[in-house]
């Protein structure tokens, strides 16, 4: 295989032969990469598969996955045994054809469903990509057939196809951003940068021309982690690590492009390698089918057993009736064959047209939901046109018993766009919106600014900040528009924001930015220092020097660490109490808010920081915990200026669908990559985690801590009784601790902990921690689970849950290409569960039960007549009539029960969640509702049977001379149980159509078709039974069958329809009560009991329970700070220890000359570019390289 695309280069040139030595050396510890050459060893395909089949691994799947289903053994061995000479009463085919049909069928759906994921995956694989000739050209190539080896020109907005180590880039020094939010969920946009060695190599010549070798670890499913070499011909190996990779799965942003080499392809890319195969999924209904199934073939052996020993006796005590039923001579009449024989006869017990009813229905299902104009979107904006898509229909009723959601965040739950609403500045909020209170616009803001009101010089202060302390480069467009480029999406939308007050960022240099004024005036500050963001310090700061020549320090982050460092005149704490009002009336909202501090430094005092600053950040030892001392040395004494509020904006109706999940008993957890903050902040926006409810944070360091806080939790919880119920609580946890929790010593206590939670948040979290969470919770409550979610790194979880939910809106449909169902937005799967799947749930319980209910009535009569005809084995029924029960004459009320019958309107399921319940609770198909419609069967088959046989006791004969012989009795029996098979679906039907109409009776009026069409064919059609020539005479001419048509359903029915009355007057449940005001058109609300909810005793107890997470006073007050922050919704996303500092990554950039002519100074990875000279030497600084210890975001 080779690497690069281009004409084959001679075998015998010298190049191929090093290459070919190269890659034949042993290399136990990675693999190595030839860079324009081709690879000594063949590696994986670029091409992916998400699909269940190929076409070779097709028919052993398919037959596994339906011989995973009892009935379908059982059928098959039935079948088998009908092919022994003179053994089956009932013909040869009658059970190996329809099993036949019922896989081909099922066969044929399953090709359908995932011959669209093959279809889903051609897409993927034939997206073209630009790829490097060995003359130096670009070509466009399949994603397939891209190799290891291969260097690609990736385009901006563009996704990665391959894993990539970054060569070269548009951008200064190799820098590039990309966007991760499809691998680990996080907002904020990373910067990657190329080596020194490559970052110039820009020309596709260049490139064609460089030759060496990469030395790579491993595929592994590490996101975050790297190890190789790069070595090119005639250097030195420089070290490569996860600062130069580029994932599959993530996004180009704000880059006009990046030339990677590819080292990783298809399924040994990191993406792809979090991911699992596509599970066989089988649903709980079809595993509880599959026990019933079991219990009634051990009735069936019981049966033949009674069967073979009754003819066994009678054989004993010297009865023959061979004469009159006229055995054949070669009949086995051993114990054993007359088991069988009779083993045969009952098998019907088990009705095999469930199966083929079942797929019909489902199949039906599944289109419902896709043409559901309630579930279609329409985004002409994004070019987004889309249905529901049920990927399978084998799951349909599962949605309708959902326990637990398991949520991504970025792109499911929110837009990942964020938009500055409003500020408080000097005690005054500026909100445009504002309901309550004075409601000033972001106009009033700059008048107050430009007519010295206000604070004027605080408004200013303000301003200037939001368009200074920053890390954004502003690019201008061709058409003269300036966009921002941000690694932040808070920063960017604060800069954005400063643009409504007509402040405007204009330029930065390596040591000054540039701002435009609310007057027109531009100035220009020097940036002296970026003390940095990271999640310990929770705060930015950059020291300035302004155009007046005051050195000012502006200050952003939460307000738990602003606050505390102000000063203690009256002027700079004039405003805490009212900003801390309005930064609560922001939390309120969902938004995310930002405390905003300046101070003025004397340059004396600057000289002196500055000289400790360039100590500290030169330091040997200690580096990072003497930066960290020297920079809050100087972030102290602050004024406070106010703050900030911006709108993480969210799915629509994604709150109101939170809150109707909730309602409806469904616990919801949020998995996220992003930061616990930001993962907090959209828990409160979205409505999952409410101001009243607890909070429960865990971030432990070691296992020993995990296990401490989680069994002091428990102590707490189990003390008032109040494991296992869903307390008004909300936990949070990131992924550090889950590699803890999750230890087999811990699961069980984390999960009983987790499970006693209203909402679970875990943020931090890799893909193959999500499906860990998810695998925890169906192994520990076998509840039934649903995960939801848009990018690659829901794959996982996604495919581990019972039910898998993929959103299709968006660009990059991994999510939903390996999903069960796809929905465009989040607030669908309100009505996919509570429509959907509530109704094709309570319709497959009915379809399912009443299938065993008319088969087992049928069929059970077959032993009430053994007692009559000596156990001798003989039918009751005529052959063809047994064949056709299930294939005309029943078939199309289960159809109409599964497709037609429904409790309430889709419109009331949706406006009151608490309907869900009944389906979720499994009430409808359980093994006491099973156990009750056999019951019944048994009884409706007695008093079909002996009403008819006693009230032909007599006997009659005919004028023609023809008796009523044991055909006679069995026709009317046979019609006796058609018309009340058929009455007893109308009984159970909740909704009447007219197709349920139509299957009722036109079952019933079919049955009597053929009857008269069947009774006069014999004998030009020599195939059927001579002895039913004349049959629909003799019944339509006797009294007796018109008095028993008559008489008996009535009496078999009277005790169902006197149940069903008593249930619905006396026993009324709700969905009985909504459904009887539905039809008498009035007013639902009335009767419904499970709206908002009243405070519980569970909800006073969880009062008493005192949180003592920490007993060490170092983690009460980490504790008790990260509560502060989150009540006052404080949100930040930056990237921490990214490839480039951010003050070096600022310094990089001058956006006043063009980009092709830019010569930035070069910066390495442990220096930084001096600041202004018109300062004293001493003062002359390094950029704040600050690596703080703590999480990597």
């Amino acid at each position: 295989m080779r690497s690069n695309v281009g004409g084959e280069e001679d075998q015998g040139n010298p190049r191929n032969a090093d290459a070919r030595a190269q890659a034949e050396e042993s290399d136990g510890q990675g693999r190595r990469i030839l860079i324009n050459l081709p690879q000594g060893q063949k590696y994986k395909s670029n091409e992916i598969s998400t699909a269940k089949y190929n076409l070779f691994t097709f028919i052993p799947k398919f037959l596994f996955e339906q011989f995973r289903r009892y009935a379908n053994i059982f059928f098959l061995c039935i079948g088998l045994l009908q092919q022994i000479p003179g053994v089956s009463p009932t013909g040869k085919y009658v059970t190996i054809v329809p099993l036949f049909v019922i896989l081909t069928i099922t066969a044929v759906k399953e090709m359908v469903e995932d011959i669209k994921r093959h279809k889903a995956d051609s897409k993927v694989n034939h997206t073209k990509v630009k790829v490097l000739t060995s003359t130096g050209e670009w070509i466009h190539k399949k994603w397939m057939e891209v190799c290891v080896g291969d260097i690609l020109n990736i385009e901006n907005s563009s996704f990665f196809p391959a894993d990539l180590i970054l060569l070269a880039s548009s951008e200064p020094q190799g820098m590039c951003y990309i966007e991760t939010a499809n691998l680990d969920g996080e907002t904020n946009l990373k910067i990657r940068s190329g080596l020194v060695c490559t970052s110039e190599l820009t020309d596709p010549k260049n490139l064609a021309r460089l030759t060496g070798q990469v030395e790579a670890e491993q595929p592994n499913r590490s996101l975050y982690e790297f190890a190789g070499n790069i070595v090119l011909s005639g250097e030195q190996a420089v070290p490569v690590s996860a600062t130069q990779l580029l994932l599959r799965g993530a996004r180009l942003r704000n880059t006009n492009w990046v030339h990677g080499l590819v080292v990783y392809t298809g399924h040994e890319s990191k993406l792809l390698m979090n991911s699992t195969k596509a599970p066989l999924k089988r649903s709980t209904v079809d595993i509880v089918t599959n026990y019933q199934i079991i219990f009634l073939f051990v009735i069936l052996v019981c049966l033949s057993l009674i069967s073979a020993i009754g003819n066994l006796v009678k054989g004993n005590n010297g009865e023959d009736h061979e004469f009159y039923i006229k055995a054949d001579s070669n009949l086995n009449n051993g114990f054993g064959w007359q088991f069988i024989t009779f083993f045969i006869l009952y098998n019907n017990l088990i009705p095999i047209s469930l199966q083929v009813t079942l797929e019909i229905v489902k199949f039906i299902q599944a289109y419902y939901m896709n043409w559901d104009e309630a579930m279609h979107y329409i985004d002409p904006e994004m070019g987004v046109d889309s249905y529901a898509l049920a990927r399978t229909s084998n799951l349909n009723e599962e949605l309708g018993q959902i326990k637990y959601v398991f949520s991504d965040k970025t792109g499911t739950l929110t837009r990942n766009v964020m938009e500055y609403k409003k500020c408080s500045v000097a005690g005054v909020m500026y909100d445009p919106e504002r309901e309550f209170g004075k409601q000033l616009g972001h106009k009033d803001l700059v008048d107050n600014l430009k007519q010295g009101t206000n604070s004027p010089e605080m408004i200013s202060d303000f301003l200037t900040l939001l368009t200074v302390c920053h890390t954004v480069i502003p690019e201008q467009g061709e058409d003269g528009v300036t966009r921002y480029n941000a690694a932040s999406p808070d920063e960017k939308a604060l800069v954005e924001g400063a643009e409504k007050y007509d402040y405007r960022f204009v330029a930065r240099r390596p040591e000054s930015v540039t701002i435009k004024t609310c007057t027109g005036k531009m100035e220009t500050y020097q940036v002296l220092n970026v003390i940095e963001f990271t999640s310990t310090r929770k705060r930015m700061s950059i020291v300035v020097k302004t155009p007046s020549g005051e050195i000012k320090l502006y200050i952003k982050g939460a307000d738990s660490v602003i606050l505390e460092r102000l000063g203690q005149n009256r002027e700079q704490r004039e405003h805490y109490d009212t900003t801390l009002n309005h930064l609560e009336e922001f939390a309120k909202c969902g938004l995310r808010t930002l405390c905003l501090g300046v101070a003025t430094i004397p340059l004396a005092q600057y000289e002196e920081w500055n000289r400790r600053w360039v100590v500290a950040s030169t330091a040997i030892n200690d580096r990072e915990e003497q930066i960290d001392e020297v920079a809050t040395s100087l972030e102290t004494n602050l004024t406070l200026i106010g703050a900030t509020a911006i709108e993480d904006k969210l799915q629509d109706q994604v709150p109101e669908t939170i809150e109707k999940l909730l309602e409806a008993n469904i616990h919801v957890w949020m998995l996220t990559g992003d930061k616990q903050e930001t993962a907090i902040n959209i828990a409160k926006s979205c409505r999952l985690h409410r101001d009243n409810s607890d909070l429960f944070i865990i971030n432990s360091r070691s296992p020993e801590e995990a296990r401490e806080e989680i069994q002091e939790q428990l102590k707490e919880l189990k003390k008032d009784g109040l494991v296992g119920k869903s307390n008004d609580i909300t936990l949070v946890t990131d992924g550090k601790s889950l590699n803890y929790t999750l230890l087999p010593d811990m699961r069980k206590d984390f999960i009983d902990l987790c499970t006693s939670c209203r909402a679970v948040v875990c943020c931090r979290v890799s893909p193959i921690q999500k499906a860990d969470m998810v695998e925890l919770v169906k192994e520990h409550t076998g509840a039934i689970t649903l995960s939801i979610g848009d990018g690659a790194n829901d794959v996982a979880m996604i495919q581990k849950a019972a039910v898998g939910v993929g959103i299709s809106g968006n660009e990059g449909l991994q999510a939903a290409n390996s999903a069960d169902f796809a929905i465009a937005q989040f607030r669908f799967l309100s009505r996919l569960l509570f429509v959907h799947g509530a109704w094709n749930y309570s319709r497959i319980s009915k379809v399912i039960l009443y299938s065993f209910y008319k088969n087992i009535t049928l069929y059970i009569i077959e032993l009430w007549f053994a007692i009559y005809n000596y156990w001798s084995g003989q039918v009751i029924y005529e052959r063809w009539t047994i064949g056709m029960y299930n294939l005309f004459f029943t078939s199309a009320p289960p159809v109409a029960l599964g497709l037609f019958d429904r409790t309430c309107t889709a419109a009331t399921r949706e406006e009151y969640p608490s309907l869900y319940h009944s389906t979720q609770k499994s009430e409808f198909f359980n093994h006491r509702e099973f156990w009750k419609w056999i019951a019944n069967s048994i009884v409706h088959s007695v008093l079909l049977f002996w009403l008819p046989q006693m009230a032909m006791y007599f006997g009659v004969s005919w004028e023609s001379g023809q008796t009523d012989g044991y055909l006679v009795l069995g026709n009317t029996v046979y019609t006796l149980v058609v018309v009340t098979t058929c009455l007893k679906a109308g009984i159970e039907m909740d909704a009447w159509t007219w197709f349920s109409h139509g299957s009722i009776w036109g079952s019933i009026a079919l049955w009597f078709l053929f009857l008269v069409i069947y009774s006069h064919i014999w004998p030009s059609a020599k195939f059927v039974a001579s002895n039913m020539a004349g049959m629909s005479e003799i019944l339509l001419s006797s009294p007796v069958f018109w008095f028993c048509l008559l008489l008996v359903p009535t009496v078999t029915l009277l005790a169902d329809v006197a149940f069903r009355a008593i249930k619905t007057t006396v026993f009324t449940t709700e969905t009985d009560k909504i459904r009887i005001a539905e039809v008498m058109n009035k007013e639902v609300a009335v009767y419904v009991e499970g709206g908002r909810r009243p405070i519980s005793e569970t909800s006073r107890l969880l009062r008493n329970v005192r949180k003592r997470f920490r007993k060490n006073k170092q983690r009460q007050e980490e504790q008790a700070t990260m509560e502060m922050d989150v009540r006052h919704g404080y949100a930040f996303s930056q990237e921490e220890a990214g490839a480039v500092s951010q003050g070096e990554y600022i310094r990089r950039y001058d956006t006043t000359r063009p980009r092709s002519t830019c010569t930035m100074p070069r910066v390495s990875g442990g220096s930084s570019p001096q600041s202004s000279h018109s300062l004293p030497p001493a003062t002359r600084s390094l950029s704040a390289h600050t690596h703080i210890p703590g999480r990597i975001v």
